[in-house]
């Protein structure tokens, strides 16, 4: 999971911005039930009047309020207001949160006692026996009343006074309150426009972290891939590669963008909304534990039963890629053999397999959301019945419990982003270390440091003993092989199929390093010089011939775009490939379709070794690479190299003797041991395997002819 975040540390400045734009949203998200509770507690329950200290009061009102008052509070009372005529006005600049602490009461009072049914008076006299009380007294004992109500509604009754002595005024109560609805509403609107906006902002720039993040792994698999000798190819499959260049890569940078948009928030609105739900004072912090704990409690289950499966599906993903692959390039083959019948059950096997395993955690994830659904609606219940009985007591009021459940499911959605992501999280975290896997994979062919960068003037090839055994294999390919090949000679391999031919020539290219003795090139140890350099000396065709998609100018200039058209005419010449090139309408900027699959086998290998010899190496090796040529072209494609590689070094892996018969030393390879080395007359004479070979192939008259060529 580590890796994933790793891939982001190069956008740390972008990561920064978001995480400020995301706190920048969480503000304006908490402040939202905060206005939705003043709506209903002040804009509508209190007709839009927030504060208990009237702005004005008639004088009558004034005195009676006074009455019910401390020294103290007859103090503050008088300095804060200054008679204007027949009523007296708040002066401005007056704090009304503060005078309502000292003047709440009095007014809850006075209000009380104004709308106090005869009867009432009457038994408060009485327990006083019979005395008329003071008005401190009467304070008093209105105060144990209010106590047992709570603050909420002492609050109210003097908000209602507030509210009474307005209309007795002549104030319009509707003008404040829609004064008061707009206030509010207008600030709804703005963070409402604000969260959009930042959103949007989020979103932009999470995208682009995500898709550069995907497009910076991609380009360094890529380049790591194409550095991987065949031991790291080998190890990991052409499949499974593919799969980790793309299908991991696109996990990765999708939960990129989940990351940066929910999960970053997650948190972020989770401690919020706990700081928030502490300030309503609502006293039901517990139902937040119980919802958090239920949470958890689900995915910690969902996660210990769901994310061994995501490896096992990423690999089952490989399989299928796998297959796939190997149907569609072999489907001549199985139409040939009727065999579709049978490679749609062994793809049908790999993608049931891989869809068992998606479904399973699939299932196992929807499991998630109804539970989750239960656990919000049974808070929500929760909240309401408990609040409804704080209500009730006038410990809160309606819009704070409306807040308390609008932040609580704030929390509730925090945990439930993280369980959303959760669903892609693990498989996502499973496709970043198996890229991370590719990326810190050490290469076993390295270039030194002190590495030779020139190409030698003479390519005198020279094996020394050299021994080879593939990664993990205990048996030795080739065993104590020991020749030259020096510059104007052409060096033959041939033998038997699996003998080894193919190995020894990869060994001059550094495909493997040689496990005992060593390959140098004019004295100089193959080891020694850096890749590029070794590579940019020797024209390689292979067995198979590759081509690129493009244009056959573009595959016969593909070692060098520098090359001029006449090295390529040439090379297309002395390749056969001329004539039917000249044959096609654009010649050569016919398109080649990928693969090669528009050309022939022997048009294919042709232009292969078309690209080679417009290389100009001081070392060329063929790979069997006249095995898909008629007699007729391989005798005059060779006729037509000699004076071409007339000074180079040259390596011919053959099956076929009459492709051999001209060259100066031939090396018969038996089960990766050298059983003869000469020319074609001297092996006749004293290998026994070579003569076997040529018996094979050749009938006793073109035996005692190429006895008589040679």
């Amino acid at each position: 999971m580590k890796h994933i975040f790793f891939n982001m540390k190069t956008y740390w400045v972008s990561v920064l911005a978001i995480l400020i734009l995301l706190i920048a949203q969480a503000f304006c998200d908490f402040a939202l039930p905060n206005y939705t509770s003043d709506l209903i507690d002040t804009g509508i329950t209190n007709n839009g009047i927030e504060y208990a200290t009237p702005d004005e009061i008639s004088i009558e009102s004034y005195a009676g309020i006074a009455t019910f008052m401390t020294e103290e509070e007859k103090d503050k009372w008088e300095e804060s207001y200054t008679a204007d005529g027949k009523t007296f006005v708040l002066v401005k600049g007056a704090d009304k949160e503060e005078l309502d602490e000292f003047f709440t009461h009095p007014i809850a009072v006075y209000y009380m006692l104004s709308n106090m049914p005869e009867d009432a008076m009457k038994q408060m006299a009485k327990q006083e026996q019979g005395t008329i009380p003071d008005m401190m007294t009467i304070r008093a004992m209105m105060e144990e009343q209010l106590d047992k109500m709570g603050d909420s509604i002492v609050s109210k009754y003097a908000i209602q006074f507030t509210s009474d002595e307005y209309v007795s005024l002549g104030k319009d109560l509707n003008k404040i309150r829609n004064k008061y609805l707009w206030k509010k509403g207008g600030f709804m609107i703005l963070f409402t426009f604000g969260m959009g906006i930042i959103s949007v902002i989020i979103g932009f720039i999470a995208s682009k972290i995500g898709a550069k993040t995907g497009a910076d792994l991609r380009k360094r698999v890529f380049a790591k891939v194409t550095k991987f000798s065949d031991a790291e190819i080998n190890k990991f499959s052409i499949a499974s590669l593919i799969t980790r260049t793309t299908n991991d890569v696109q996990q990765v940078q999708q939960v990129t963008v989940l990351l940066l948009r929910m999960v970053l928030y997650a948190p972020i609105l989770a401690i919020g909304g706990i700081i928030m739900v502490t300030k309503t004072r609502a006293g039901m912090g517990y139902i937040i534990g119980i919802a958090i704990g239920a949470i958890a409690l689900l995915m910690g289950v969902l996660m210990f039963i769901a994310l061994p499966k995501f490896k096992v599906m990423q690999k089952l993903v490989d399989k299928v890629n796998l297959v796939t692959r190997e149907i569609l390039t072999g489907l001549p083959v199985i139409r040939a053999f009727s065999r579709e019948k049978t490679e749609e059950e062994r793809f049908d096997e790999a993608n049931t397999n891989l869809t068992k395993v998606m479904l399973f955690t699939n299932r196992t994830m929807t499991f998630m959301m109804p539970v989750l659904m239960i656990i919000m609606n049974g808070v929500s219940i929760l909240i309401v019945w408990t609040g409804a009985h704080k209500i009730d007591t006038g410990a809160i009021e309606i819009g704070q419990m409306t807040a308390f459940i609008s932040y609580t499911m704030m929390i509730v959605m925090s945990f439930l982003m993280l369980t959303m992501i959760s669903i892609v999280l693990p498989r996502a975290g499973v496709a970043a270390d198996r890229i991370h896997e590719v990326l810190t994979t050490d290469f076993s062919i390295m270039d030194k440091e002190d590495a030779v960068t020139d190409f030698p003037e003479k390519a005198v090839v020279k094996f020394d003993n050299v021994s080879f055994t593939y990664p993990g294999a205990e048996d030795k390919v080739l065993e104590n092989i020991s020749f030259t090949a020096a510059p104007g000679t052409t060096t033959a391999i041939i033998g038997s199929t699996g003998c080894g031919k193919s190995t020894l020539v990869n060994l001059i290219l550094r495909f493997y390093d040689v496990t005992d003795g060593r390959i140098t090139i004019d004295g100089i140890d193959v080891r020694d010089f850096s890749q590029h350099t070794l590579r940019e000396g020797i024209g390689y065709v292979p067995q198979k011939g590759i081509l690129f998609s493009g244009t056959i100018k573009e595959n016969i200039k593909y070692a060098d775009d520098g090359i001029s058209d006449e090295r390529m005419y040439d090379a297309a010449r002395i390749s056969q490939s001329e004539e039917f090139i000249e044959e096609k309408t654009e010649q050569y900027d016919t398109a080649i379709a990928q693969g090669g699959s528009n050309v022939s086998g022997g048009q294919k290998q042709r232009l292969s070794i078309a690209r080679a010899i417009a290389k100009d190496p001081m070392i060329y090796i063929f790979d069997d690479s006249f095995s898909a040529l008629d007699f007729k072209t391989d005798v005059a494609l060779r006729k037509a190299l000699g004076p071409k590689v007339k000074d180079k070094t040259v390596f011919i892996v053959a099956q076929r003797i009459s492709t051999v018969l001209n060259a100066e030393q031939i090396i018969v390879l038996d089960e990766g041991k050298m059983v003869g080395i000469g020319t074609h007359k001297e092996l006749m004479k004293n290998c026994e395997v070579y003569n076997q070979i040529a018996s094979s192939q050749l009938s006793e008259k073109e035996l005692q002819d190429s006895m008589e060529e040679a």
